[in-house]
């Protein structure tokens, strides 16, 4: 089978030659340097050493902001720099470092910064789609990966939240529900008319949204707000993804997601994603409750930061909970720095083992 193929027949329940053998992250860049320092010959080596499967392949079409926010240095503080990317956001961050920066600032805060920010949203901007769309298109209908349109930060809490803050756009929801609705509903009219074209003009397999919606505690909204600003949006996009013979479509969120699955399922999500295990996700718990759930990741990478043992009592967890069905296993995130390249290795071919792949 190819990738695409095996992808496709644990979404849709059809029996495949065995699970997929993919990495949706690989190390932070102290855990990379660290590999480096430990051995690692060549900076792909740790994916490249181990023949992982193809996994997707991202239609090159700008699904974000077009144009882009012009990105500038705003102060060079010695160890640390403060900036403003491409989504308009000011960050303060060290210099080399790959840790979370310091978010300060970011471009909108009401409705007239959103209306002043708006604009980048059209889904008419002739920059969208490649000069070479045409060739990219019948190239893409070809690919054993599986072809995706989404990811990163594609979504409708994800959007918001990437414009806004956390904070400003959870004091939003209450007070200016207005607000996020206008920005919900800009983000779905981008979405489903470019998607519509790209859905007529090439094959797509897979519609991957980003949200990080979740801590520890669990969502960071209610069910009921869920239901007023993600679920109708979510509905329509979903409807439009079974009208074209869609049958991925993934949810990326970190944190406790155990009442949320219900919910995403409930908007036509069908793939959630990655169950961080130190959040308390329970994947046999949930494939169990849910049964129209594919669960992707849910492999403790903190396994890898201690000795042998550990990582074996993590790959014979993993391997009870493939017996379920439904489920790909990968780490469960970026790996840390705590994990030595020894480590990671003897991981990487357990599971590998594991899930019986021999080249």
């Amino acid at each position: 089978m190819t990738s695409r193929e095996r992808f496709l027949a644990c979404i849709t329940g059809e029996k495949a030659d065995r699970l997929p053998f993919v990495i949706q992250w690989g190390p932070w860049g102290d855990a990379h340097r660290r590999w480096k320092s430990e051995g690692m010959q060549n900076d792909n080596d740790w994916y490249a050493l181990f023949n992982f499967d193809p996994y997707q392949v991202g239609v090159p079409v700008n699904s974000g902001i077009c144009p882009p926010v012009k990105e500038e240095i705003i102060a060079d503080e010695g160890e640390t720099v403060v900036f403003r990317d491409a989504h308009g956001v000011v960050k303060r961050d060290r210099k080399g470092s790959t840790t979370m920066p310091q978010f300060l600032d970011y471009p909108v805060k009401d409705w007239k910064t959103w209306e002043e920010h708006k604009w980048r949203f059209n889904p008419d901007s002739p920059e969208r789609f490649p000069a070479n769309w045409d060739e990219i298109a019948k190239n893409l209908k070809n690919s054993e990966a599986l072809v995706t349109v989404g990811v990163y930060p594609y979504g409708f809490l994800g959007g918001a939240r990437t414009m806004m803050g956390a904070e400003a756009y959870l004091i939003a929801c209450a007070l200016e529900p207005e607000l996020i609705q206008d920005i919900n509903e800009t983000l779905f009219n981008l979405w489903f008319k470019l998607w519509s074209r790209i859905f007529e003009e090439t094959r797509v397999d897979h519609i991957a949204f980003w949200e990080d919606m979740a801590g520890k505690q669990g969502s960071l909204i209610s069910p009921k707000m869920f239901r007023q600003f993600m679920t109708p949006y979510y509905k329509k996009l979903t409807d439009l993804a079974h009208k074209h013979g869609i049958k991925m479509i993934s949810v990326d969120s970190d944190g406790y997601m155990h009442e949320l699955t219900g919910l995403f399922l409930e908007a036509g999500v069908n793939v959630i994603l990655p169950y961080e295990v130190q959040a308390g996700n329970d994947i046999s718990y949930l494939l169990k409750k849910h049964p129209d759930l594919i669960a992707f990741g849910g492999m403790d990478k903190r396994a890898m930061a201690k000795d042998k043992s550990a990582i074996d009592a993590e790959i014979e967890r993993v391997k009870s909970i493939t017996k379920l069905g439904r489920y790909v296993p990968f780490p469960d995130h970026l790996i840390p720095a705590d994990v030595s390249w020894e480590n990671y290795q003897y991981f990487v071919w357990q599971w590998k083992k594991m899930i019986g792949k021999k080249d």
